[in-house]
């Protein structure tokens, strides 16, 4: 239901703006998680953004870092991420939360649709 692009191969200190996009409705009214997984491990929550992104919170290894926006012409989430680390190389998936402005939580099953994912390599 969700579709995430954006993710490459780039050089440590780069940038990358992931996007997430939805046919079937406004996204623009639900909470977006960005989420990150390696292979075998448990998902990790990176950002989330409330309803007309009202409120946002990170985890503390990309603050300062990441910045999640909306587009609402084109419908699209992004995930702007600067000075990215090797460590940061993930699968990454954005989610759709419930439909909310006052605050979200980058974890819990409150998040009901994701897409495939985009692959993020950070390597020299």
């Amino acid at each position: 239901q969700l579709v995430e692009s954006g993710g490459a191969l780039v050089q440590p200190g780069g940038s990358l703006r992931l996007s997430c996009t939805a046919s079937q409705y406004t996204l623009n009214y639900y909470t977006i998680g960005w989420f990150r997984r390696a292979p075998g491990k448990e998902r990790e929550g990176v950002a989330c953004s409330t309803g007309r992104g009202v409120n946002s919170n990170y985890t503390d290894s990309v603050k300062g870092r990441f910045t999640v926006s909306r587009d609402l012409l084109n419908n699209t989430i992004y995930l702007q991420m600067n000075s990215l680390k090797p460590k940061d190389k993930d699968i990454y998936y954005c989610e759709r939360g419930p439909a909310v402005i006052g605050r979200c939580v980058r974890s819990g099953g409150d998040y009901d649709a994701w897409g495939q994912g985009t692959q993020v390599t950070v390597s020299s």
